[in-house]
């Protein structure tokens, strides 16, 4: 069983920053692209950024600038770095990763529980 478990999220300031992370455990084969997706209430999920498994990094317009992504393929991580949160940046955030469990297995997306990331004074 694969499972993604995320952390970092809470209650922030304007102007502010925060750091989430996701770790990957369970049966394991290779990690193809991770990312990160946010869903506020009454609006669909949308991508925030995405990396892929060379390190090619894509950003939403919204975020670019002000969020950094990053990955660690040893510890099967990816990270979140969101700096200068602005309050339309409220929502419920979750990780996805592509994810081959056996050799003998595609790739299949994998997602995290969310983790609530709130911008408010």
């Amino acid at each position: 069983q694969v499972q993604l478990v995320e952390s970092g999220g809470g209650l922030v300031q304007p102007g502010g920053s925060l750091r989430l992370s996701c770790a990957a455990s369970g049966t394991i084969f290779s990690i193809y692209d991770m990312g990160w997706y946010r869903q506020a209430p009454g609006k669909q999920r949308e991508l925030v950024a995405t990396i892929t498994s060379g390190g090619n990094t894509n950003y939403a317009e919204s975020v670019k600038g002000r969020f950094t992504i990053s990955r660690d393929n040893a510890k099967k991580t990816v990270n979140l770095q969101m700096n200068r949160l602005i309050p339309e940046d409220t929502a419920v955030y979750y990780c996805q990763m592509q994810i081959r469990v056996t050799v003998l297995n595609g790739p299949q997306r994998y997602w995290g529980q969310g983790t609530q990331v709130t911008v408010s004074s």
